[in-house]
């Protein structure tokens, strides 16, 4: 079994939620270091196989995931122990009895730590009921309450009446985690809607981070941030057959999604077309290429440096753009630090939209 990697320089500030899919690995492994030590990743793990073991493997130094494998059979295959991977198992309140200590096995070999997900949505028992099962979590790990992080997962926030909805939700189980002496508390939701088939294409179009906007109405708890990167939280949703380019940008309080079917050229052509649209934008950021990894990649395909690449490369700079944006945003709040060049995020040429359920937007006004 692999240790993990040495103590880390900084607690982590901010844990997004990952499909352990190429595109969203590759944006890990170009991380800045210096942002390394104050990342978390919580990897949802879909199969197991030798890319997912592969790509794990080429993470950064330092760098310790979280891995749910929730979704997979309960068998030797899915024991965390066994991958020989520095991680962090990731533990839900019905997990069965055998999982539980496969799971502390994983804990004591790799970090000696847990990350029990509390899911706001499905996990809605009472006080009482919660630390029942979380009182049999630590007994069948054999770990204490302060060698584990808490994951209050809220789950979709796709609108203002999900935002509403879900506050007093997550401050009652806030509450109820005041009463355990957790190692840290993170609280989490995803914004982008389950599809963007419906959106206008050849155009920017601006959608709200409704999961951004929860965190500031909670800002006031004091817990650490979390977010679904630039997918949804919807299990099963997303466009992962995606054909048209799109590249799902991050700006302050809202995304900004362009997806580009202009005729009459090469696909590399109508990729250059929209990345030359996106940094001429006021919301791409003063810093330019250097912003992140995904910026200097869109920047180089502008000025036709490269080819169009994939959806998966599209959605490897759409995600590394945006864990450099969050970062920026949680390490120097109410700074222009990942503004665009005129310190505001949103172009006024463009007509924000009217999100409403389902992914489907409206034109505002």
């Amino acid at each position: 079994m692999v240790p993990a990697h040495g103590s880390r320089a900084a607690e982590p500030v901010y844990r997004p939620i990952l499909a352990s899919r190429r595109g969203e690995l590759e944006a890990l492994t170009h991380l800045d270091p210096a942002a390394v030590p104050l990342l978390a990743p919580v990897l949802e793990v879909g199969a197991v196989d030798r890319t997912t073991m592969d790509s794990l493997r080429r993470l950064p130094a330092g760098l310790l995931p979280a891995v749910d494998v929730t979704a997979l059979p309960d068998s030797p295959d899915t024991e965390l122990a066994r991958w020989d991977v520095p991680l962090v198992p990731v533990v839900g309140l019905a997990e069965s009895d055998r999982r539980l200590v496969a799971h502390g096995a994983a804990a004591r070999g790799y970090a000696r730590g847990a990350l029990v997900r509390l899911r706001a949505g499905q996990d809605r028992a009472g006080p009482d009921a919660s630390t029942a099962a979380v009182e049999r979590i630590w007994r069948f790990t054999g770990l204490a309450p302060e060698e584990c992080d808490l994951l209050v997962d809220a789950g979709d926030v796709c609108c203002r009446a999900d935002v509403r909805l879900a506050e007093p939700r997550v401050r009652r189980l806030l509450d109820w985690a005041r009463r355990h002496a957790w190692r840290s508390i993170t609280v989490a939701a995803g914004g982008m809607p389950p599809t963007l088939s419906r959106l206008p294409t050849d155009e920017p179009v601006r959608l709200d981070r409704w999961d951004w906007q929860l965190w500031q109405r909670l800002a006031d708890a004091g817990f650490n941030y979390g977010d679904y990167g630039v997918g949804p939280a919807v299990p099963g949703s997303g466009d992962p057959s995606e054909r048209l380019p799109t590249v799902r940008y991050t700006a302050d309080g809202d995304w900004w999604v362009y997806r580009w079917s202009r005729r009459g050229g090469r696909g590399d052509d109508r990729f250059a077309d929209l990345c030359r649209t996106l940094v001429s934008a006021s919301h791409w950021p003063s810093a330019g290429a250097a912003f992140s990894w995904g910026d200097h990649e869109l920047l180089r395909r502008a000025r036709r440096g490269a080819g169009a690449g994939s959806a998966a490369n599209w959605a490897a700079w759409s995600t590394s753009h945006h864990l450099a944006h969050v970062l920026s945003a949680l390490l120097h709040p109410g700074s222009d630090a990942g503004a665009g060049r005129h310190g505001r995020s949103e172009p006024q040429r463009v007509r924000p939209l009217r999100q409403v359920r389902g992914g489907e937007s409206r034109r505002a006004g």
